[in-house]
């Protein structure tokens, strides 16, 4: 018996808006990122002078004749935020009720809002502490374990809760999991790369890093080629094991946005860095992330859902 007419009205909701809105929550966490991008790469960073505000007084850019287009663009991406907002608290509403669920499943469903609502303190701060390079870093580190939950999120919706079972043997799993580890070193080497390059996202502090972004960019391509060779690996183990539907696509579709994430990584660096390769680059690394997140999904299973899009069992509360 529901407890109220709300959570029969969210009963009656989810199966029809449930799936929608977990992809539209997957897409604007990545899209977040291209627009986070465009801040940082046209020096819009301090577009805004401060926060919540967008100047002293006013919530909106203040228009005149000197104007930049700085503040717009940061305007527009806190704007952005505010949709993301709204969608997160969709997701939360309509999938994280959902007793039918696990616990575990309804605390991944709530980590959208709970993780947009920290990412707009932490905005707040780097205007604040004047785009301070660590909290800069830590900014778009978030942002991306967002895409990686909110993808893991879109593919649990539709899977049952029955006990987790893999479908990879035991060494490919192992190298599954070194694959995530370097996931995370390339992403976070990419990071300290941008913000040791002149796209660290103020005009007046080109390289905010100390580091030689020379180096760091041979660094990140090192990563970058571990990742590629253990996924190869993977890829050839699990060719060999004759994996084949949902396995096998999302293992195929990781490689191709790998190759084409390093074609463009290289493509910049030797071009001079332009705005639109460095943040199609972001953008890549955001489809990367959720590709990664995708395939290690695809490892496992828990079983279908039910009728009604009801799991078809509650045994085990982990995601």
């Amino acid at each position: 018996m529901s407890l109220s007419p709300a959570s029969d009205l969210l009963d009656r909701l989810r199966p029809r808006l449930g799936w929608p809105v977990v992809v539209a929550n997957t897409i604007a966490q990545i899209g977040i990122i291209v627009t986070g991008g465009a801040v940082r790469l046209t020096g819009s960073g301090l577009g805004c002078s401060t926060w919540p505000e967008c100047e002293p007084g006013s919530f909106t850019p203040q228009f005149h004749r000197a104007m930049s287009i700085n503040p717009l663009i940061e305007f527009g991406n806190r704007t952005l935020t505010g949709v993301l907002l709204v969608i997160a608290v969709l997701v939360a509403l309509l999938v994280a009720t959902d007793r039918s669920r696990p616990r575990s499943y309804r605390w991944l469903a709530a980590t959208p809002l709970l993780g947009v609502l920290a990412q707009a303190v932490i905005g707040g701060i780097t205007v604040l502490f004047h785009l301070n390079p660590a909290i800069v870093a830590t900014h778009l580190l978030i942002s991306m374990t967002l895409v990686a939950l909110s993808t893991w999120l879109m593919f649990r919706f539709r899977e049952g809760d029955a006990p987790s079972t893999s479908l990879v043997d035991p060494t490919t799993r192992t190298l599954v999991r070194v694959l995530v580890v370097l996931t995370a070193v390339v992403l976070t080497l990419g990071v300290v790369v941008t913000g040791a390059g002149p796209h660290s996202g103020d005009e007046n502090v080109g390289y905010r890093f100390a580091v030689d972004p020379w180096v760091m960019a041979k660094v990140h391509a090192a990563s970058v080629w571990a990742f590629l060779v253990v996924l190869a690996v993977v890829v050839v183990r699990l060719r060999r094991a004759g994996a084949s539907g949902r396995l096998w696509t999302s293992a195929l579709l990781l490689v191709v946005v790998t190759l084409a994430q390093g074609a463009v990584g290289y493509v910049q660096l030797y071009t001079g860095l332009p705005i639109w390769l460095v943040n199609l680059h972001m953008l890549g690394a955001a489809l990367l992330t959720a590709g990664v997140s995708s395939f290690v999904f695809a490892t496992r299973t828990r079983g279908p859902v039910a009728a009604q899009g009801l799991p078809a069992a509650r045994a085990v509360e982990s995601v």
